[in-house]
């Protein structure tokens, strides 16, 4: 990692996931209790969906920061493990 750049503060996504955790919670309630198989996979597609926000944050704030600052200001092979880093995590997304 560069050292000409702060890494990003992802502190602004705890409370979203503490509310995810509270969402979790709640579906193992849901099972606990019985609830009917839909309800349950509605809660579970919302949670989804948090998880997949907070990832986006965390992705948008990685580019804006650790990769910017290595194309502005880090040295070649910094660049190109910084280009792979991203190969890699985008792969990834398809899973």
């Amino acid at each position: 990692m560069s050292k000409t750049h702060n890494h990003p503060d992802h502190c602004a996504q705890i409370g979203k996931l503490n509310r995810i955790s509270g969402q979790v919670e709640g579906i193992k309630r849901m099972i606990e209790e019985g609830r009917y198989c839909p309800e349950i996979l509605t809660q579970l597609r919302a949670v989804r969906a948090a998880i997949r926000g907070v990832e986006a944050n965390i992705l948008e704030a990685h580019l804006q920061s650790c990769v910017t600052g290595a194309m502005l200001d880090g040295d070649e092979s910094e660049k190109l493990a910084r280009i792979a880093e991203l190969k890699d995590l985008f792969k990834r997304y398809d899973e």
